[in-house]
Parts: structure tokens; sequence; C-alpha cells
């Protein structure tokens, strides 16, 4: 018996472990997680329930909102701006080493290899193409958000939430649409500043969770990171100098992504930052106070913030008089308004996991809120997309809007059984409305 992997909390599968008796009891500890039952089931002998990698990692999932029944459409980036993107990425510089070690024989193995970002973005996913396609439902795509806020429990965006290696098997999933996937990732540094550009990802069914395959995963990451060393040394600059990025839709915690190390933001601080970015011109402290606050807060409180803030940016981020952004941000904002200033309704879509900070009630975030729902509804409603309208239906932004389901209904056909389901969730609006 293996003893080194019995007692490794980061692999997934036991060499004595019964594949099919363990995904049972997983899957029965995850709907008893899921019920909100205290006392899990018994999986394995030692008493453990859950190794407590997954059970922490669950705690999250839910407390993050993530929902066990889908993914939705978490995709940030597509076409161009994918390709763009990516190819200006540090991990563009490995995959080569990668492509090598692991997608020529995970192609002929069936299974997937994935390199993802710092923030879970999946940036390739290749090898099989078959188990590519069968991917497609749960969204495991490249430009699609597999970070452990948005989809819940997964290796690469679980390894990244911890910074370590990690196998997750079946239902350790947090999302139900996962549970037939196992997936082994290991994050990848950088080798001058130590912070995390990325992860390496194999998926596929049960053996991937098997010990040889996350010794596999460690050693393609050491010998990815052997070759960012010998970039260095021809550009010894941090490989994730990228435009910082700031994320404020949707009910995640928003955050700033600044040379590759991802910080939470208070909702303070994203209201100020976002604020400023909207403002390129800048804002005294007086009216970044009035954009904060209907009360008008103190502006001696507003500098006070603003002095926390450009600790967040670095001295040269952040300048006075007025208040100004001295250094490129980059926006989920942007990205939707980019989207939408081009054409693209179903990319912008896809961009919008939710409101602009949806627990602020600082006036300049409300107009701001209320400014991109507008754009985003009004192109929605102009599309007449049935697909698009759908997915907007089924949104919090979208369930309660009249004329996006009159629009859904217009475009179904009158002999289709989602015809019926959606006229009579309209009827049961237009009563609940008092239309």
């Amino acid at each position: 018996m293996n003893t080194a992997a019995r007692g490794n909390p980061w692999v997934a599968v036991r060499p004595d472990d019964d594949l099919t008796q363990l995904a049972q009891r997983v899957s029965s500890a995850h709907r008893s997680f899921l019920e909100g039952v205290d006392r899990l089931p018994t999986l394995r002998p030692d008493g453990d329930a859950v190794r407590p990698v997954v059970l922490d990692s669950w705690r999250r999932s839910r407390n993050n909102g993530v929902n066990p029944d889908g993914f939705g459409d978490a995709v940030d980036l597509d076409g161009l701006e994918l390709q763009r993107y990516r190819a200006a990425h540090p991990t563009a510089l490995i995959r080569p080493v990668v492509r090598k070690l692991l997608v020529e024989d995970a192609a002929e193995a069936g299974l997937l290899v994935a390199i993802s970002d710092a923030e879970g973005r999946l940036l390739w996913v290749e090898g099989d193409s078959k188990v590519k396609d069968r991917a497609l439902a749960m969204n495991f795509v490249e430009g699609a958000d597999w970070s452990e806020d948005r989809v819940g429990t997964n290796a690469p965006g679980t390894a990244l939430a911890l910074d370590h290696h990690v196998q997750i098997f079946g239902a350790e999933h947090f999302s139900r649409v996962a549970h037939e996937w196992s997936c082994s990732a290991a994050p990848v540094h950088d080798p001058l500043t130590g912070r995390v550009i990325g992860a390496i990802d194999i998926t596929g069914g049960p053996r991937v969770a098997a010990v040889e395959v996350l010794s596999l995963i460690r050693a393609t990451v050491l010998a990815a990171e052997s070759e960012l060393r010998l970039h260095l040394l021809d550009s010894p600059k941090p490989l994730d100098a990228t435009t910082p990025r700031l994320r404020v839709l949707g009910s995640d915690r928003p955050s700033l992504t600044r040379d590759g190390e991802r910080i939470r933001l208070s909702q303070r601080h994203a209201e100020i930052l976002l604020l400023l970015a909207d403002h390129p011109e800048g804002l005294s402290a007086d009216h970044l106070a009035m954009l904060l606050d209907e009360s008008e807060l103190d502006p001696v409180t507003v500098r006070a913030e603003l002095s926390r803030v450009r600790k967040l940016l670095g001295a040269n981020g952040l300048g006075s008089r007025p208040y100004r952004l001295l250094m490129e941000l980059d926006t989920d904002v942007d990205e939707v308004r980019r989207a939408l200033a081009h054409g693209d309704t179903a990319a912008a879509l896809r961009a919008y996991p939710g409101p602009i900070l949806p627990r602020s009630l600082a006036p300049g975030i409300t107009e701001l809120r209320a400014e991109l729902r507008g754009r985003l509804r009004a192109a929605l409603l102009t599309a007449g997309d049935r697909r698009l309208l759908g997915r907007w239906t089924s949104s919090a932004d979208g369930r309660d809007d009249v004329a996006a389901w009159t629009a859904y209904l217009a475009s179904l056909d009158r002999q289709s059984s989602m015809y019926a389901q959606v006229r009579s969730q309209l009827m049961l609006l237009d009563r609940k409305l008092g239309i």
C-alpha cells in the first residue's frame, strides 16, 4: 500500500479505494452537505466524511452563492479578445512544454489538458476531441471562468484559491454538472516574484484522480517554471506585469488583480476605484463624497479612504488635486461596454454575471448600475435572439422583466413546449405585478 498517498490530503483516490463505492459515498456526502446535514456520512475507515480540503472548498462555494446545479454562461473572453489576451499572457511561454509533456499523450488517452490564468480563466483546452465536445455541457471551454468563486470546487479553481496542487474526484466537485469528471491541477509561479500566473490541469474520468497523475502535473509545472527561468535570463522583469483589472460585476466579492495577485476589496474601495476609472479627468474629494453617499461623506473621511486605496495601487497609481488614476485600469464593466459598442450582444451578456456591486447604495454606483443594465437590456430586446433572451430572463436582472419575457415569447415557435412554459411564466408575472 502506498502510505504516502494514504496520508496525503491533496490526493483524491487512495490505491486501495474501490472507485464505485467511493463515488457513491462522495455523492451521498455531497447531497447531505447541500441539504444542510451537519453530520456527513462516513466515507473512509479513518472516519473522515470528506477530505478537509474538499469540505472547506464546499463551504467557500456555498458562501459565495455558487449554484450547485449548473455553471450558467461564465465565459469572460472569446474570439479576438481571447486570442489577444492569451498571446500576451505569460502562460503562452509554457504552452509548448505543456503540449510536449501532456497534450500529445492526453489526446490518445481520452483526456483534456487545460492552462488557465491566475484568475481561473481557461486559456487553452486541448486533448481528445470527443471528450472536448462532451465537456461543452459543463462549459469547460477556452475563455470560461473556472475560478472557485464562480463555479465552486474544481481542481484548477481550487488549486488557484489555495496556491497548492490538488485533485478533485467526481462528486467532490461542488457543481453536479461536473460529477462525472475528475481532475488534477497545480499552480504555476513566476520564478522572479513567486506570484501565481496560472494553473495546469488534466481533466477526464476517475483515473485522473490517481496519485500518479498528480505527480505528472507537478513534474510538468516544474518543467514549465524552468522554461520561464530561461526566459527571464533574457528579459528579467516580472512575467505577470499586465494591466490591473477591477472586477465589480455579480455577487462575488469585488477584487483587483494587479501584477498577477488577486486582491479582495472592500465595497467602499471597489466603489472608489470604479468611480475614478469612470472619471479619468479626476474627481475632487467633495465630488467623490457626493457620489459615494447621498448624505455627503465628510471629505476628510474620503481622503482617508483614498489613502488606503493608494496603498493598494502603489505610490504612483493615484494622483490628487483632483484625485485621478495615474495608471491604466481595466474593468469588467469596460468589457461589457466594449462588447456592446461592437454590437456583440452575446459577448456582452457572457461578460455580465450580474449587476455592478449589487449591495452598494452609493448614488454614483447606482447610476452606473442602471446605465449598464439599461444598455444591455436594450441591446437584448433589439437583437430578439431567443437564446440570449432565455438567459436574460433566467437571471436576477431579467427575472421580472416583462418586456424581455414578452420578446422571448415572440421569438418561440408556438408549437414548442418552451412556448407554453414562457407564456405561463409571463401570465404569472403579469398577475404578480398587477398588469
